[in-house]
């Protein structure tokens, strides 16, 4: 079966992919890499706060994925599956070498900001941008993880949990937990709403 990249970015189901994948179609697998590598490696450079780190990260999800795929139950979604071994990844990464914990200066998305936006509004944006990430990296690993899974890729609780092989009560307390130790970092930045 050989269908167009434009074609399979507008398939909603992977369990095609998937099969063909499984079936030795060489196209298959790359596909569903092109769809799928964007989101990973966001949520690699999210957790590791490192280009670098993220793109050999993303790298290796993706061989690990290759050699498990038949691993992929028919009732799982592909993208929840390739997070939790991308979590793993990160996490075997981080206890075989220090992190990092160096914070970007301004945030991609505050620079690429509309180009009619006061130079003070950019200003504005990108602080907001650094508190954030700073907010973000004094979460666990763990609470990190679980927060940017429903921020930044919007899984529900379940999907979580099975990235994080954690119960959707568990997901909910470190979500909960996040959520709280967010706000106190924040608080003395955001003035009082009368």
């Amino acid at each position: 079966m050989r269908v167009s990249p434009a074609v399979a970015a507008e398939e909603p189901d992977d369990h095609v992919w998937v099969a063909e994948a499984l079936a030795g179609a060489p196209d298959a697998f790359r596909l569903l890499f092109e769809r799928h590598a964007p989101a990973v490696r966001r949520f690699l450079r999210d957790l590791g706060r490192d280009d670098a780190l993220a793109d050999e990260a993303t790298q290796e999800t993706f061989v690990r994925a290759h050699a498990r795929l038949a691993t992929l139950r028919d009732d799982q979604r592909l993208r929840p599956w390739l997070l939790g071994i991308a979590r793993r990844v990160f996490l075997e990464d981080r206890r075989a070498q220090r992190p990092r914990a160096t914070l970007d200066e301004l945030d991609a998305a505050a620079e690429r900001g509309p180009a009619d936006r006061p130079p003070q509004a950019a200003l504005l944006v990108a602080e907001q941008a650094r508190l954030f990430r700073a907010a973000l990296a004094r979460l666990s690993p763990e609470r990190r993880g679980a927060v940017l899974l429903r921020i930044d890729h919007g899984l529900s609780y379940d999907e979580i949990a099975a990235v994080l092989g954690r119960t959707v009560a568990q997901v909910r307390n470190e979500l909960h937990r996040g959520r709280q130790e967010l706000r106190a970092y924040l608080a003395p930045y955001v003035e009082e709403q009368s």
